[in-house]
């Protein structure tokens, strides 16, 4: 199956109701195939942006499977975040994006829905190339 990495942007316009993206996200969402993959960090930061309604529905739609998270496992891929996090200092790069350049280092997943393109079209993968942006709302 494929897989798509999930940044911030598409959860908070996915479970705000009243947010500019959130019917995007949800026609988005309705007519994706692909497994849904994200880090720790990601919820954790999106969680700030809801109330808790809809922290409670984002935390059980993961429970259900509507997403993969991933933990950050160990030491060894915290200095692989550091590292991005060092590299796109200039950039203010959070930590919830550099997990993401980590993950999709280690699962080799290019594809992602953000709302970040500035960024995300700026961070490269290990092996040189950039995120693969999917494209889910209308500019």
């Amino acid at each position: 199956m494929a897989r798509l990495l999930v940044d911030t942007g598409f959860l908070v316009a996915l479970y705000i109701r009243g947010d500019t993206l959130h019917n995007d996200a949800v026609d988005y969402l309705r007519g994706n195939r692909a497994m849904l993959l994200t880090v720790a960090p990601v919820i954790v930061e999106t969680c700030f942006f809801l109330d808790v309604r809809a922290k409670i529905e984002l935390l059980q739609w993961v429970e259900r499977g509507g997403m993969e998270v991933c933990d950050v496992p160990s030491r060894s891929a915290f200095a692989e975040i550091a590292l991005h996090l060092k590299k796109y200092a200039d950039h203010d790069i959070d930590f919830a994006d550099a997990a993401l350049v980590w993950l999709a280092n280690a699962c080799g997943e290019r594809r992602i829905v953000t709302v970040d393109e500035t960024d995300f079209s700026l961070f490269r993968l290990k092996n040189g190339k950039s995120f693969d942006l999917v494209k889910w709302f209308a500019k």
